[in-house]
């Protein structure tokens, strides 16, 4: 299943979705989104939602789906952006889709685990270490342990949004973002919706992670924006520096916020440089 938000006649970016979440995921002011000139694309990717579940699947599989949808709405060329676990999946569009992507953006994005090893997990959050590293004992351990975790999300999902990630030892910038009452029935209706089907989308994104990715970053042509910040323990900074350095097109946007950013100005400022109608600037 797929969504559109934005400029209806604007110019189409594809937003793909975080882990776990859905096509619901969206700025809450469409006003804001509309102002950037911006189409955007939202789906439910595999296990998401309504989407039907691929078990097994690599992040390169997101690649057919995008290609369908775009098909559909008639789209030759179109950006393509991800935030978190849809960053690896943009960066798979970018690097099998190059002939129709214009502009591809990797916000907060995971590196691929087998360019890292151990060292992937070295200043995450002892939440994700240990997601992750039920994900790595296998898809059976993986499911139960997210299905507890999966009813406890939607409990606080139905009560307060802001506490999702009670657990997480996150910097002022994030739990200010996660405190904000416009994100907040965003947040409760991605949370709903990302797993009424059960937390296969989200078990397979986590697998999908940790195991060869099913392209080569190295091969992506299109200009690409690698955005981090150096506050981040969802997914430390020493990922977008692998991909910064992995990706040859790639422009480096570094922030000192955690993982959230700043969620009003980073969509100005990075739908401006998916479109075209402007540059990022180069941080280090």
């Amino acid at each position: 299943m797929f969504a559109e938000w934005g400029d209806p006649e604007g110019r189409p970016i594809f937003n793909l979705h975080g882990t776990p979440s859905c096509r619901l995921n969206r700025h809450p002011n469409q006003e804001l989104v509309r102002s950037t000139g911006a189409r955007v694309i939202t789906y439910d990717r595999a296990g998401y939602g309504g989407s039907d579940r691929l078990r097994g699947r690599v992040v390169a599989d997101c690649v057919a789906d995008v290609a369908a949808i775009a098909d559909t709405l008639g789209l030759h060329r179109f950006a393509v952006t991800g935030t978190s676990g849809g960053g690896p999946h943009a960066l798979a569009v970018a690097a099998l889709l190059g002939d129709r992507v214009t502009r591809a953006a990797c916000v907060v994005g995971v590196a691929p685990y087998e360019a890292l090893g151990d060292d992937w997990f070295l200043g995450m959050d002892p939440e994700n270490i240990k997601e992750f590293g039920w994900a790595l004992e296998g898809e059976d351990r993986l499911t139960r342990e997210l299905d507890r975790k999966d009813r406890q999300r939607q409990e606080r999902a139905l009560g307060d949004p802001s506490e999702i990630l009670a657990e997480f030892k996150l910097p002022d910038s994030d739990r200010a973002v996660l405190a904000r009452a416009d994100l907040l029935e965003v947040r409760r209706e991605t949370t709903l919706e990302s797993t009424r089907q059960g937390v296969g989308g989200w078990v397979d994104d986590d697998i999908a992670f940790t195991k060869p990715w099913g392209f080569d970053p190295a091969s992506i042509n299109v200009p690409t924006l690698v955005w981090y910040g150096t506050a981040d323990v969802m997914v430390p900074a020493s990922h977008g520096e692998w991909l910064a350095r992995a990706i040859p097109a790639a422009v480096v946007r570094l922030n000192q916020l955690g993982h959230m950013g700043d969620p009003d100005a980073d969509l100005v400022e990075r739908f401006a440089w998916l479109t075209g109608a402007a540059g990022a600037d180069e941080s280090s």
